[in-house]
């Protein structure tokens, strides 16, 4: 979005009245004009083309959508979609100046992509400042997103998407160092780690402002965790202020107007299920080296049901984030983690924040793999601290924990935030709920993680916050025919049955002898 005094074109540029039509178009700006509009006739609009629209001193790009109904928009006026209409912040009626919009500069570098060329800086720049600008259609981010994944970015050219990306919208200075970030590639259910990480370092005094994304595909994102204990869009101001006085935030970034061509991306990558190495590494880079941090500490889960499936993948992954960490400045450490199976015990956002509060006051119920794994990476973190010497760090944030530092910590940013009532002992689940029987005597040798985060999804998470999948087995525990391996909880029928029908086709779980589990890939 641009802003932007009155045009004098606006004297003669056709106006509408504009409306407010209720549809979610996640990050795509929709217009809709009717068929009979006087002006869709004379100025020989089409559908799918982009139009400039101009209110209230903003511009926006939008893509044209053609409707019959005037019960969606009457022939005097130009509807527009949610994000289009919260972008230009004006009331419903208010005039509205449009024009058709001028193809995108960059089209000439997206076609030699798409011929399978070889793109430079400038032309990564050129293509990410329009992405940015909303001049890109669905169709175009597709060819994009689609040309860059078979093509394989090169690491010059992964160098050059990420740096354009964190170039292109608002850039934080923290104005100290250093300043410290964790990230997880992500793809394993119940992983709230950042929520345990971002106290113990926050205590310790590091600067740590953790914003996070919401769940597009998965059961639950740390920002959904985060939103059953408090409020996680703070305004920008208020966030910063936070940040200044507790050491840290735990925030959804899809306000902060950070690298904001990759929220455009995004929107393209996960229906299509591309989830490429080059451009996993710039989204993820872009939105650190924007946010103002110095210090990163990645962590690359590996496991069968994992997003990266074996070790030579995993490193091969590795130096690809290093190479452009080091371009960027950004100082990068990456551990490779166990990721073939879950992350505690719940998944989806009440099972999970049950699972973080009670590790942060230490209840013995806490499930002890994430304990454990949280500890071992806010120990990596604060050896980034000059004056902790390196093998300290765990020892370091163990103590912190233990002592309820972490925990007072922890509730000092809820409460800067806004808290919300939560009772870990008595959590408000669904009202619904089964549970997946073992059907013999056995081990559990191995967990799909796409299974049960499919079935938590099904049963209703993220969206309603107290369903999921609450796990009461593990990989290596023995359990006995008709014990169950784990409850599902929905709070609608038809959420209940579609998670039970899944768990029917595939349980996710494989019982069978100690000795069958698959190997474990750690290197802390």
């Amino acid at each position: 979005m641009a802003t932007e005094n009155a045009s004098p074109s606006d004297a003669v540029a056709p106006q509408l009245k504009l409306k407010r039509v209720a549809i979610d178009t996640y990050r795509e700006n929709v217009a809709y004009l009717h068929r009979d509009c006087a002006i869709y006739r004379a100025e020989g609009f089409q559908a799918l083309s982009k139009l400039e629209i101009r209110a209230n001193g903003r511009r926006i790009l939008a893509s044209l959508n053609v409707v019959d109904d005037t019960c969606i928009v009457g022939v005097d006026e130009l509807g527009v979609s949610e994000d289009a209409f919260t972008q230009l912040g004006v009331e419903n009626g208010h005039p509205a100046f449009i024009n058709q919009a001028e193809p995108p500069s960059s089209i000439p570098a997206l076609h030699r992509k798409i011929a399978g060329e070889r793109l430079s800086g400038d032309d990564f720049r050129a293509i990410v400042r329009d992405i940015a600008e909303h001049r890109y259609s669905k169709i175009e981010l597709t060819a994009f997103v689609v040309a860059s994944n078979q093509g394989e970015l090169d690491r010059e050219e992964v160098y050059y998407l990420t740096d354009a990306m964190a170039s292109v919208g608002r850039k934080l200075d923290w104005r100290e160092h250093p300043v410290v970030d964790k990230h997880c590639i992500g793809g394993i259910p119940g992983n709230r780690t950042s929520m345990l990480v971002v106290p113990i370092v926050a205590a310790h005094g590091m600067l740590c402002p953790k914003t996070s994304s919401r769940a597009i595909t998965s059961p639950a994102g740390t920002a959904d965790t985060m939103e059953v204990l408090a409020n996680v869009e703070p305004p920008f101001d208020k966030l910063w202020d936070i940040v200044r006085e507790h050491r840290a935030c735990l925030a959804w970034g899809g306000t902060s107007d950070l690298s904001p061509a990759d929220d455009v991306l995004i929107a393209v990558e996960r229906p299509l299920s591309i989830d490429s190495p080059g451009q996993m590494v710039a989204s993820i880079l872009s939105k650190k080296i924007a946010a103002g941090s110095t210090h990163l500490l990645l962590d690359i889960p590996v496991g069968p049901t994992a997003k990266v499936r074996a070790m030579p993948e995993a490193q091969r992954l590795r130096k690809l984030f290093e190479f452009v960490a080091n371009r960027l400045g950004l100082t990068l450490d990456v551990v490779i983690t166990d990721g073939r199976q879950p992350v505690g015990n719940g998944i989806g956002p009440v099972l999970e924040a049950r699972d973080v509060m009670r590790v942060l006051r230490n209840d013995p119920r806490a499930p002890a793999d994430l304990r454990q794994k949280s500890l071992r990476l806010a120990g990596r973190m604060l050896e980034f601290d000059p004056d902790v010497r390196g093998g300290d760090g765990f020892a370091i944030a163990r103590d912190i924990l233990d002592s309820g530092r972490a925990l007072k910590k922890m509730m000092a940013i809820i409460e800067a935030q806004g808290a919300k009532p939560f009772d870990p002992d008595h959590p408000e689940l669904a009202s619904l709920s089964f549970d997946v029987l073992a059907d013999r005597d056995a081990v559990v040798t191995s967990i799909d993680n796409l299974q049960l985060a499919r079935i938590a999804r099904l049963a209703g998470a993220p969206k309603v916050q107290g369903s999921g999948v609450d796990l009461l087995h593990k990989m290596g525990e023995a359990v006995k025919a008709g014990e169950p391996l784990y409850r599902v909880y929905a709070a609608f029928p038809a959420d209940l049955a579609f998670a039970r029908q899944a768990s029917e086709r595939s349980t996710g779980f494989t019982l069978g002898r100690a000795e069958d589990m698959p190997p474990l890939y750690v290197e802390f």
